[in-house]
């Protein structure tokens, strides 16, 4: 008849076998989980900075291309403006009064 082992002996070897064997195991894939992560969050600031370089390209593109029609607008802005105070002997209006405030009755 084999010998009978105790249950609590097994647990004891398996234990510090998995202890040995798991630990060094355990602290791998932390390790790496950690190191992909630091990864992913660097992929995805250089993603980022792309995106961004390239609305700014875009939109000074955009500014380019609008550039000479907001300059004539604003240089026909500029000529009536001119204009008008030449109109007025260069004053301005006086402000006029708030809507809604009733003149005052003598």
């Amino acid at each position: 008849m084999p010998p009978v082992v105790p249950p609590f002996l097994i647990g004891l070897v398996a234990a510090s076998l998995v202890k040995r064997v798991g630990k060094p195991l355990v602290r791998g894939i932390v390790r790496t989980s950690v190191g992909l992560g630091l990864e992913v969050q660097r992929a995805v600031q250089l993603a980022g900075a792309e995106m961004h370089g390239l609305a700014a390209e875009a939109s000074a593109e955009m500014r380019a291309l609008h550039a000479p029609h907001a300059a004539t607008t604003a240089g026909s802005a500029h000529a009536d403006a001119v204009a008008n105070a030449g109109q007025t002997g260069g004053r301005s209006k006086p402000a006029a009064k708030p809507r809604g405030v009733a003149a005052k009755a003598p």
